[in-house]
């Protein structure tokens, strides 16, 4: 059993103060919230004052303790890509082409040290899971590998070498585009059709226990309406996940091949419902969002990409007002911050609608971490309660962008950063550490640069 003081931790909903937790075979046996002095044993009115002050075994984490976040949307490979892509102009489709050249370049080895470092720069951010929308799958020419599953199996390895939770999320990606056949290095994305697709991505079983599977569309220009089902059926019971209307040009696309936006595609062939994520969901109509609210699917944001590549700032606030469950992503990981991600909900929403106060904060730690967990199948992490996987992120509440700010859930949305972090739980086992991670930032740097600087040498 182990046991922690935590001076400050969210926990239901609320911000408290000297927080007792206990924890056994990776999960939370005992949270005491202290309504009095006396409340904990052997405190005195004396020892509260003077925190931290316990006895025995008990780790004594100062700062603000959040329940582990969820990164929902990641293509870990896209990390070669941050400084590079961002120079001189562009758009969404020459951005495409650079992430195509690195894609052409991984092999199973290089792409678990390149994910392995992604995975570790994630946790020393907070996030203890991660939903990879997967679809990395054959060799450069389109050729399955001797072991089909060899670029799945390198991202389970580098998620439980990093120690993060993982959700391998099998992408079905059929076509270029509308009927179009693949083209160039999008063969190794693609199987021959969806039926070699669900056996190949059926018979996979990850070795680690940390890892959960689901399935994802790539896209509705990337997997034909009539295949969708198969797609749909396949991830029964587990998590789905699909990019919808990043792109106002996809969308037109999609109206004139099909007369019905993205959105509706979907819905017609049974792929939206309450384990369901639209990711991005950008460009939507007000249909769309009656669509994703009535059928429980999630919208998964990711700011800091959407921002960076010029997409457009999502309908937050509507899906919100509608009752659509948001959660938030790194995805290209041009920036791996997820308290930039959540706070980004509420700051882009102030710049389209030229208002504030759109989110309480209590709202956005809400998306980062329960939801987020939730909708990549772990419904059991997100909060510090009895029962619950025993995920701590512990914040620095001392430093230049926190001192000052209340140590509250303020504090947590719009103050802090991932350099905040100073004390990482994953389902019971420390992977950070403060004074001396288990890995250094420093030496996940090292890691990222040897990982990224072989795919351009």
């Amino acid at each position: 059993m182990t046991s922690y003081l935590l001076e400050r931790a969210w926990v239901d909903g609320a911000v408290e103060s000297d927080v007792l937790v206990e924890i056994e075979d990776g999960r939370f046996t005992r949270v005491e919230v202290p309504g009095r002095v006396g409340d904990l044993p052997g405190e005195t009115s004396a020892g509260r004052s003077q925190f931290p002050r316990v006895s025995g075994e008990t780790t004594q984490l100062p700062g603000l303790t959040l329940p582990g976040l969820a990164n929902t949307h990641s293509h870990a490979f896209h990390r070669a890509l941050r400084g590079r892509t961002q120079r001189g102009r562009g758009t969404f489709w020459t951005w495409r082409e650079q992430m195509y050249a690195v894609a052409e370049r991984l092999d199973p080895d290089s792409y678990l040290r390149l994910a392995r470092a992604t995975y570790r720069e994630m946790v020393a951010a907070g996030m203890t899971s991660v939903g990879e929308f997967h679809y990395l799958h054959h060799q450069p020419d389109g050729t399955p590998y001797a072991d089909p599953h060899a670029m799945s199996h390198a991202l389970v390895e580098a998620a439980a070498q990093a120690g993060i939770r993982l959700t391998l999320l099998d992408t079905c990606y059929l076509s270029s585009g509308f009927g179009e056949p693949p083209q160039g290095v999008q063969r190794r994305f693609s199987d021959a059709d969806v039926e070699a697709w669900a056996t190949r991505a059926g018979a996979f079983r990850p070795t680690a226990g940390t890892t959960r599977t689901g399935a994802a569309i790539h896209s509705v220009r990337a997997v034909p309406a009539e295949a969708m089902p198969t797609v749909a059926d396949l991830a029964a019971g587990r998590p789905l996940h699909v990019h919808v209307s990043e792109q106002v040009a996809e969308n037109a696309a999609c109206v004139a091949a099909y007369a019905r936006t993205p959105v509706e595609v979907l819905l017609d062939h049974g792929v939206l419902g309450p384990l369901t994520t639209a990711v991005h969901a950008t460009h939507l109509t007000d249909d769309d969002i009656g669509h994703l609210a009535d059928t429980a699917t999630y919208a998964g944001f990711c700011p800091t990409t959407e921002r960076d590549l010029g997409d457009g700032i999502g309908p937050g606030r509507r899906l919100r007002e509608a009752g659509v469950r948001l959660t938030v992503g790194s995805d290209s990981h041009a920036v791996v911050d997820p308290f930039e991600e959540m706070r980004a909900l509420e700051l882009d929403e102030r710049l389209a609608s030229q208002q504030r106060g759109h989110w309480p904060a209590a709202d956005l730690l809400e998306a980062g971490t329960r939801h987020g967990q939730a909708s990549l199948g772990w419904d059991d992490a997100g909060e510090i309660a009895v029962g619950r996987r025993a995920d701590l992120v512990t914040l620095d509440t001392a430093s230049p962008r926190t001192a000052g700010t209340g140590a509250d859930a303020h504090t947590a949305v719009f103050a802090a950063t991932a350099a905040d972090v100073t004390h990482v739980v994953v389902d019971g086992r420390v992977v950070v550490r403060q004074g001396g991670a288990v890995q250094t930032r420093e030496e996940i740097g090292r890691e990222l640069d040897a990982a990224i600087g072989s795919l351009f040498s």
